[in-house]
């Protein structure tokens, strides 16, 4: 378990990339959101959840190869964003507790809500805030008056292996893994239509080679035996 770097807290707001970020009780998520994070995602952060479980209030924060699981725990509520790692810690931290006041002030504790239950009304608050943290030269301000309150440079970092059992494998797989899955999926798909394509002419072929070899042999033997061929 490693501190932050505090070189690689902050950033600007052209590199700060927030890609999916939940709302949850427990294992039971109440709403959540992605902007451009495909693959397995929700699943990678369901097992962050399961191994949080019920803990009191904290901060921390999950690497795993270019992207940054970053968590919140307040009140019961735990707040997730994944980021690029390239964003830092101070943008997401200031996006989880801007989330965190939001949720709080109109949902409380939420503690008899079921899962989903507000992703209809929260979800697209959700996917607003993120795009602001991400774009809004305003939400600078914010994440310099947060960034004050919470002392990121101390919040501590795990790599996300921790969170599996031993043994375990778990892949983040998002866009770039998609990718080339569809190319993978793609080539395999015109190899096989390739090769159907050359099955049928060398068919083609075969059968013009022997179609014109029996009809040389039937101009031979009528010429000798006639056309009916009675004679031979």
């Amino acid at each position: 378990l490693d501190a932050a770097d505090p070189q690689k807290t902050g950033t600007t707001m052209t590199n700060a990339k927030l890609l999916y970020a939940l709302v949850a009780r427990g294992t039971v998520v109440l709403a959540e959101s992605t902007i451009g994070a495909n693959g397995n995602v929700a699943l990678v952060a369901l097992r962050i959840l399961e191994k949080i479980g019920d803990v009191g209030d904290m901060r921390v924060s999950y690497a795993q190869d270019r992207h940054m699981f970053h968590v919140l725990a307040a009140d019961g509520v735990i707040y997730l964003v994944m980021a690029e790692e390239a964003t830092g810690r101070q943008v997401p931290f200031a996006f989880l507790e801007d989330l965190r006041n939001r949720f709080s002030a109109t949902y409380g504790q939420a503690s008899e809500a079921v899962a989903y239950e507000y992703n209809t009304e929260f979800a697209p608050i959700i996917t607003q805030r993120m795009t602001f943290f991400m774009t809004d030269p305003s939400a600078d301000s914010i994440t310099r008056v947060k960034g004050q309150l919470v002392e990121v440079k101390d919040i501590m970092i795990e790599n996300i292996e921790k969170v599996l059992e031993r043994g375990e494998k778990l892949d983040l797989l998002v866009d770039k893994t998609d990718n080339l899955q569809e190319t993978a999926f793609t080539f395999r798909r015109e190899a096989r239509r390739l090769q159907r394509t050359l099955w049928w002419r060398n068919k083609k072929l075969m059968i013009g080679v022997i179609g014109s070899v029996l009809l040389l042999i039937y101009v031979l033997l009528a010429l000798s035996c006639g056309v009916t061929l009675r004679n031979c």
